[in-house]
C-alpha cells in the first residue's frame, strides 16, 4: 500500500474514530465520514467496502493507537492463572478510560446500527477470549473456585469486567479508576481463586 494510500485510510478511520465519538455513534455516515476526511464517499469506499469493516477497522485502530497488544504482553508472560487474572485488570481497567468514547457510541447505537453492533461484538469477543484464557489457567492450575466451571466462571468474569459495570461504578457511581481496579481485583480473587 502506497504512502498516500496509508495516509487516506489513516484520515478515514481518525475521522471516524471522532466523528462516533463527538456524536455518540448515532448518524455517522460513510458521507460524514468522507467529508471529516476531506475526502470523496468513493474514497472512503476505496479503503473500506462497507460500514461493517470501517467500524471494525476503527476499533481495531484504536487499540493499536493506544498499544493495546503491547500492554496485554503482561498478561500472556504472567506465571500463573493468579498472576494473569491481576494483570489483567490492571490493562482492562487503565484502559477502559481510554476507550470510553468509542465503546459507549458503539454501545449506544449497537441495537439499530448493525455495523456498529458487529464491531461491538467482535471487540467484546476478544475480552470474553481474555476472560477465557484466565479462567482456563486457573483451572489447569487447581486453583479455579469451585462449582464453577469454564463457561459459567468465563461468563460471570466478563460481566463483572463488562464496559457497562465499569461505566456504572466510575461515571455514574463516582468511582477513581483506581477504587474500581482494587476492589475489581478484589472481588475476582474472592469470587474465582481458590
Amino acid at each position: 500500500m502506497s504512502s498516500n494510500a496509508l495516509n487516506t485510510r489513516t484520515k478515514i478511520l481518525n475521522a471516524t474514530w471522532k466523528l462516533m465519538e463527538e456524536r455518540r455513534g448515532v448518524g455517522v455516515r460513510m458521507s460524514d465520514i468522507a467529508k471529516a476526511a476531506g475526502i470523496s464517499r468513493q474514497a472512503v469506499y476505496l479503503h473500506f467496502s462497507t460500514r461493517v469493516d470501517l467500524l471494525g477497522a476503527t476499533t481495531k485502530y484504536v487499540d493499536e493507537i493506544n498499544g493495546l497488544d503491547e500492554r496485554l504482553k503482561v498478561v500472556t508472560q504472567a506465571k500463573s492463572g493468579f498472576d494473569a487474572l491481576m494483570a489483567y485488570v490492571d490493562v482492562w481497567g487503565n484502559y477502559l478510560p481510554e476507550i470510553h468514547g468509542i465503546a459507549g457510541a458503539l454501545l449506544a447505537v449497537r441495537e439499530t446500527d448493525e455495523a456498529a453492533k458487529a464491531a461491538w461484538d467482535d471487540c467484546m469477543s476478544c475480552h470474553q477470549s481474555g476472560c477465557h484464557d484466565i479462567v482456563k489457567a486457573l483451572q489447569s492450575e487447581g486453583r479455579l473456585a469451585a462449582n464453577w466451571t469454564d463457561s459459567s466462571a468465563t461468563e460471570m468474569m466478563w460481566v463483572l469486567l463488562s464496559f457497562q459495570t465499569w461505566e456504572q461504578l466510575t461515571v455514574e457511581c463516582g468511582w477513581s479508576n483506581a477504587q474500581y481496579i482494587t476492589w475489581m481485583k478484589s472481588i475476582l480473587v474472592q469470587t474465582f481463586v481458590s
